[in-house]
Order: structure tokens, then C-alpha cells, then sequence
């Protein structure tokens, strides 16, 4: 009793609509915090809208469904019992057959999407291959123009000292210049 004096009241608040750990906004603006500023748009309230009641119809039809069933097992179990020595073994060989037809099915769907799989990932392959014979044929280019670059400095150089040879040993060679 004597905490509840302390902090004002049951809840911790006054008796203005005031709660104390607030910082003094009313009770209606703290919940309005809590909320999102954003409702939904129209596209989403036309979506829920249209798809409730769907769901709904069609809870209600797989009920109606359900109901059908038990009732309809239990007016076809005496005619089962009836007729169990022909029904059982054709139902097993139906159950077979259905089972047999699935799996190949489900096989070869299977193996389609593996064929599938394995075209798309040789065309990825056959469609990548331009882009490294582009890479290569640039680097190649890049590589024959800086090796031209080099060659182009390397017979500057040459050229630079065979003249400076045949300017400087002009006097001592017999006045030969070689070419």
C-alpha cells in the first residue's frame, strides 16, 4: 500500500492521463509512438480484401469436403466388407499402378530438369566465351603496342649511341661511318 503512494496511483501514472516514465506525453501519444505513422496502401487493404473472403470459401468447401467423405465412407464400408475379396487386390493393383505412373513421372521431370540445367549452364558457358577472347585480344594488343613501345625506345637508344660511336671515333676510325 505504501509504494502505491509513492508512485502515484495502480499504474505508476497520475490521475491526468499522465504516466510517469512518459517524460510527460499523455498516454495517447506514447501509444501513437508505438504505432507505425504508415498505414497500409490501397493495393494491400484491395489484397486482404479480395483474398479473406476467398480463404474463407474455401475453408468452408474443404469442411463440406471432409464431411462428404466420412459420410461417404461410412455408407460404402458394409459394401467393402462385401465385396473384399475382389476390392482389396484390385485396389492394390490400382495402388501400384497409380504409384508406378507417379514415380515415372517424377523421374522424368527430374531427368528434364537436369537436361535442362545442364543446357542453360553450356549456354552461360558458350555466351562467356566472346568476353575472354575479347579480354584476351586487348591484352594481347596491349601488350604488342608496349612491346613496340619498347622496341621503338630500345632502337632510339641504339640509333643515339651509334651515332655518338661514329661522331666521336670519326677521327680515330679512318673516317668511316658505319650505317
Amino acid at each position: 500500500m505504501a509504494d502505491r503512494d509513492a508512485r502515484g496511483g495502480i499504474y505508476g501514472g497520475t490521475h491526468t492521463g499522465q504516466q510517469g516514465g512518459g517524460g510527460g506525453r499523455p498516454v495517447g501519444e506514447q501509444v501513437k509512438g508505438m504505432i507505425h505513422d504508415k498505414g497500409p496502401t490501397a493495393s494491400q487493404a484491395l489484397t486482404v480484401a479480395t483474398l479473406f473472403p476467398l480463404g474463407g470459401l474455401l475453408l468452408v468447401l474443404s469442411g463440406l469436403a471432409l464431411a462428404a467423405s466420412v459420410v461417404g465412407l461410412a455408407v460404402a464400408t458394409p459394401v467393402f466388407l462385401i465385396f473384399s475379396p475382389v476390392l482389396v487386390p484390385a485396389a492394390l493393383l490400382i495402388g501400384m499402378a497409380v504409384t508406378g505412373f507417379l514415380t515415372s513421372g517424377a523421374l522424368g521431370l527430374g531427368g528434364l530438369s537436369s537436361l535442362t540445367c545442364l543446357a542453360n549452364t553450356a549456354r552461360q558457358a558458350f555466351q562467356r566465351t566472346p568476353d575472354y577472347v575479347e579480354e584476351a585480344r586487348r591484352r594481347m594488343a596491349e601488350a604488342a603496342a608496349h612491346a613496340g613501345h619498347k622496341t621503338a625506345q630500345a632502337g632510339h637508344a641504339i640509333q643515339s649511341r651509334a651515332q655518338e660511336a661514329a661522331g666521336g671515333g670519326a677521327g680515330a676510325g679512318g673516317g668511316r661511318a658505319s650505317s
